[in-house]
């Protein structure tokens, strides 16, 4: 998110990616179906600069990665060993115009800590960067400007419709300049589980104590989702990025840790990603290339 409040950038590398109809068929026909044969880079541009979404698949002949690289087709991200340099090359869709130019992430610390979603433990997250700036400098569509940042990184060992049925994910920047994350999910078999974890710039973090659910209004797709958020400090939807059949991501106000918060928050709704319906869909958002 931008300082001024006027942009705001989600980028995901994805190896093996989850919500890809075509790497769920190559599954469906062989359960051997190595990830890195579906790799894609979804960028999602909102605010003055006019929105932008790309995520075109590409096999493995696109694919080149080492300690400290990423690249995927035209693009690649690349960890200097101070800062992530992600050089973009992307064509958007459904309108097809070039997102083209750099994005710096620099850490103000990096964390250490990872933990399974699932009872299973087949699938886990871990902030890399919780507190970090953003530098943008884009040259198509023209756009320059800093902002807060977070970067994490997820890693699972099968389709997430496995356990699954749906969460909710938030951050919050706070007064003291950490952040504070809850991933809220509901499984298939198995109590809900919830992670609740305050990061500080230096990379350390504790846990607390979630506050209580809070329905939040149904998006246009009609998904339910929820906040937690501190009692007598109602949430509130400020902005909705994005809302699809089976995903929204949203800008709210909400109270947590005493503090009135503003939170990135998102919804999966796991049975609507795997419906036929939305698979059939699907590719007019994720084209793929060689």
């Amino acid at each position: 998110m931008s300082d001024d409040g006027r942009h705001a950038l989600s980028l995901i590398a994805f190896v093996g990616s989850v919500f890809s109809p075509y790497y769920a068929w190559a599954l469906a026909r062989n359960p051997a179906t190595e990830a890195e044969n579906h790799v894609a880079i979804n960028v999602a541009l909102y605010g003055a600069q006019g929105r932008r979404w790309t995520m075109t698949e590409r096999s493995k002949a696109s694919l080149r990665r080492s300690a400290t690289e990423l690249a995927i087709g035209p693009s690649r991200l690349h960890w200097d060993g101070q800062s992530l340099l992600i050089e973009l090359d992307e064509i958007s869709v459904p309108l097809p115009q070039r997102v083209r130019g750099r994005v710096r992430v620099w850490p103000r610390g990096l964390a250490n800590f990872v933990t399974a979603l699932d009872d299973g433990g087949r699938h886990r997250w871990g902030p890399i960067a919780p507190c970090a700036r953003v530098e943008v400098e884009l040259d198509k569509p023209g756009a320059s400007w800093a902002g807060e940042a977070y970067l994490d990184s997820n890693e699972g060992d099968e389709p997430i419709d496995r356990p699954f049925t749906e969460w909710d994910w938030s951050r919050a920047g706070m007064k003291d300049g950490s952040t504070a994350v809850i991933y809220d999910v509901r499984q298939k078999n198995g109590r809900d589980r919830v992670v609740s974890r305050r990061f500080m710039p230096d990379g350390s973090s504790e846990a607390f104590s979630p506050p209580p659910r809070q329905p939040l209004p149904r998006t246009a797709w009609r998904i339910n989702r929820t906040m937690r958020t501190d009692p007598y400090e109602p949430a509130l939807v400020e902005q909705t990025l994005e809302d699809t059949p089976f995903y929204v991501r949203s800008v709210l106000q909400s109270g947590l840790l005493g503090e009135r918060v503003t939170s990135v928050h998102e919804t999966l709704n796991v049975p609507r990603v795997v419906a036929r319906s939305t698979r059939l869909m699907l590719p007019w958002r994720m084209p793929r290339v060689r």
